[in-house]
């Protein structure tokens, strides 16, 4: 198999359908596109995700905390703690071990997160820093959102702009090879995304405004987010080229390594499903969070992308677009 993550189809096959469903408390359970799991605990539900930061070298340490802090942003929960596992790889030394720490650190104290265990270990079989994260929070139980919430007629709306993690990665981790091809300006700016790939507090303020669903874009991009959408929601997606934004550091990076942005891992932008997407999207631009209707919920189960002259299907997303770059 191709590296990142198990595509959808091995995944319902090998994983998720050897999973046995028993207790009653669970009321979001392992399911295509549902990142998280939530715990019924009576008027509160109990709400946690778990994710590893593998496809980059630097940074990882506030990677790892927005990644899982993302996942239950996606379901209008504050995330209250993380538990962190740091895999670290033979001859790996004190500083570099100090400064995944205090990156760990100071990321989940601007998030207002404690870190609340986990475990640290020096091991063979990683070569570079993997880190393992467990992020939780609580909600009123009415007021849970899913990814599989989606309804027919719902706008899709997208915050920020996509391939946002890819290309803070791409330009932190290969900037020696950039600077002769691409503007430094552009590559500042590309570096400069790993401090925008939270998801809290849209996700917060999208779950008080009222919304169907919600889905952080992680690996297989902007499609593939949409994709995992309408797969969890059973319904269909179509989605507008033109009105997807793309910022001009990710296009430059993009264009260099020939690689789509719209398929390129975007922590830091949410897909939202939502029956008044223009209300939304001036809510979250009250707040200072830029934000786009880019599509709609269908009510049969087709994928589509929609250019100005013709139509392309949206597939399950495959092999991330980093992995061609920083494989």
């Amino acid at each position: 198999m191709e590296i990142g993550k198990v595509p959808n189809d091995i995944l319902k096959q090998l994983i998720l359908g050897k999973i046995k469903n028993k207790r009653k408390e669970i009321l979001i359970r392992p399911k295509v596109g549902e990142d998280c799991c939530a715990v019924d605990f009576g008027e509160y539900v109990c709400v946690l995700s778990s994710d590893p930061i593998t496809g980059a070298v630097n940074e990882v340490g506030r990677l790892a905390v927005h990644i899982s802090c993302n996942d239950v942003a996606s379901c209008g929960v504050e995330p209250l703690g993380l538990l962190v596992t740091i895999l670290a790889p033979p001859g790996t030394t004190e500083k570099e071990l100090d400064k995944v720490m205090g990156d760990l650190c100071e990321t989940a104290d601007s998030l207002n997160v404690d870190i609340i265990g986990g475990h640290t270990e020096i091991t063979s079989a990683v070569n570079r820093f993997v880190l393992i994260t467990t992020a939780v929070g609580r909600i009123l139980k009415e007021k849970l959102v899913s990814t599989s919430g989606a309804r027919p007629g719902d706008a899709l709306v997208l915050t920020k702009t996509a391939g946002l993690e890819g290309t803070a990665i791409i330009a932190l981790d290969k900037e020696e090879e950039l600077r002769n091809q691409i503007e430094k300006s552009l590559i500042a700016r590309a570096k400069g995304f790993v401090k925008d790939i939270s998801v809290v507090k849209e996700g917060i303020i999208a779950g008080e405004f009222g919304v169907s669903a919600m889905h952080d874009v992680t690996e297989g991009g902007v499609l593939g987010a949409v994709w995992e959408v309408a797969e969890a929601s059973s319904l269909g997606v179509e989605v507008y080229f033109e009105k997807i934004p793309v910022d001009p550091a990710t296009d430059a990076i993009s264009k260099f390594y020939r690689i789509n942005p719209l398929k390129l891992i975007s922590s830091g932008c949410m897909i939202i499903s939502c029956g008044d997407g223009i209300g939304l999207v001036e809510r979250l631009k009250e707040n200072g969070i830029l934000a786009t209707v880019i599509g709609k919920v269908t009510e049969n189960k087709e994928c589509r992308l929609v250019f100005n002259d013709h139509v392309e299907v949206i597939n399950q997303p495959e092999s991330d677009e980093l992995y061609k770059v920083v494989g």
